[in-house]
């Protein structure tokens, strides 16, 4: 994983192994602090991210590093890096779900990366999980509310900060996970990469704000 980290990143370990993910975004009544509900935007997104620490001045920091970020909202593709921190791809998403189980499927526009999530809530986590609770699993990702991620520069990375009014994690029971970012054996040989458990989390009132731009 730390070749696939520019610095100043090294990965966030959790019982001695990296943790990266998917991270399945529905935005809702999305809008600049102060504008009304109804001016608010909706949109499908995803992005694979790495938890991950690094140092600097104030001491060792962690957060995420999103190598790639996918978009179904031509506004997001389009503001994206220029009126809000974050360069998104074009994708296409289609997306069923129900107060039991959802199922995702994602198709990027420049044919790089498939997804197909499907599953049921549940009460549990996997027993191969390498978490032993699923409140250890909250704490680990709540932690990692600062993201940075890749921009067409190919030095300058986005940041955002992730601000949360509550934090509730629930298992999901996966019956279908493959990203094909995560199959490439170029990036990941095989043997190297292995499937952790699902989470969801279900109406989250949230802020995003920009943090200070990082240079790689």
């Amino acid at each position: 994983m730390q070749r696939q980290l520019p610095p100043p990143f090294r990965p966030k370990l959790h019982q001695g192994d990296a943790i990266a993910g998917v991270c399945l975004i529905r935005l809702e009544n999305i809008r600049p602090r102060r504008f009304p509900r109804a001016v608010g935007l909706s949109s499908e997104n995803a992005a694979h991210r790495v938890a991950v620490v690094w140092d600097d001045l104030t001491g060792t920091r962690e957060g995420v590093y999103i190598p790639r970020r996918d978009t179904g909202s031509l506004v997001n593709h389009l503001a994206g890096g220029r009126l809000f921190p974050g360069e998104h791809q074009r994708a296409t998403f289609r997306v069923t779900e129900d107060e039991q189980r959802i199922a995702l499927h994602m198709q990027s526009a420049d044919g790089r990366v498939v997804i197909d999530v499907a599953g049921r809530t549940a009460e549990r986590l996997p027993e191969s999980s390498r978490f032993r609770t699923v409140d250890e699993a909250s704490a680990f990702f709540e932690s990692g509310g600062v993201g940075y991620s890749v921009t067409s520069s190919g030095s300058r990375l986005d940041g955002v900060v992730r601000k949360t009014e509550s934090w509730k994690v629930e298992p999901l029971s996966i019956e279908q996970a493959r990203s094909t970012y995560f199959e490439n054996p170029t990036i990941f040989p095989s043997g190297s990469i292995a499937f952790d458990c699902g989470l969801i989390m279900r109406n989250i009132p949230h802020e995003w704000e920009a943090a200070e731009e990082m240079y790689v």
